[in-house]
């Protein structure tokens, strides 16, 4: 294919990704290396998000594309690989947070690399993780946060895990533009990781799916 995807997505051609992501699968490429082009291409959106090349519209508008090329994709993944699911994974971004560019790229790699994600959106409670972890016994919680203001509010939802009672049956993790292993300390989750390939990684390991 003469055009390349991940140029494409970087600059935000939308009607070109979509054409280029079906030529693609009608020509029986495997869809596992449509969805790694994406994820480069939005690792690249990100970088330019931090130089203040891109700003927050073109992150949102990167989303949706990803979120169209994901709609294309997954049918094909589902049908190459209709194995059991690995496990249940609860993620969302945490109360008093709205992003969600890279929340919702760890839900999708998530997913297509063989996890049940139950995705709770945007500025979501403490208690709202705390019920679905119940609901669907979910074996891992990942917590999303692009704010310095949200760190309180990613240790809040960690304790009322821990004061429901679930705190040793569920794995932790927290992700975003501002998280790093120090705000993991202080939240008191269980791990940090920078990128979405990275969480499906430790994911994986914790549920003995590596």
């Amino acid at each position: 294919m003469t055009e390349n995807l991940i140029t494409l997505l970087v600059e935000l051609k939308e009607q070109d990704c979509l054409r280029v992501t079906g030529e693609r699968l009608e020509a029986g490429e495997d869809p596992h290396k449509i969805v790694e082009d994406a994820r480069e291409a939005m690792k690249i959106v990100g970088q330019r998000f931090a130089d203040n090349v891109y700003f927050i519209p073109d992150l949102v508008y990167s989303g949706k594309i990803l979120e169209q090329i994901s709609e294309i994709v997954k049918p094909k993944l589902s049908q190459k690989s209709q194995t059991k699911r690995l496990g249940k994974f609860v993620i969302g971004s945490v109360a008093g947070d709205l992003h969600d560019i890279g929340k919702n790229l760890v839900s999708f790699m998530l997913d297509v690399s063989g996890f049940e994600v139950f995705d709770l959106g945007v500025d979501v409670p403490a208690q709202a993780f705390v019920d679905k972890i119940k609901e669907v016994e979910a074996e891992v919680l990942g917590l999303s946060g692009f704010l310095t203001s949200v760190y309180q509010a990613m240790k809040d939802t960690v304790e009322a895990v821990k004061t429901a009672g679930l705190r040793d049956q569920v794995k932790i993790m927290i992700g975003g533009g501002v998280m790093d292993d120090e705000v993991k300390k202080f939240s008191g989750a269980d791990a940090y990781r920078p990128d979405a390939m990275a969480a499906v990684t430790l994911a994986k390991e914790w549920i003995g799916g590596a």
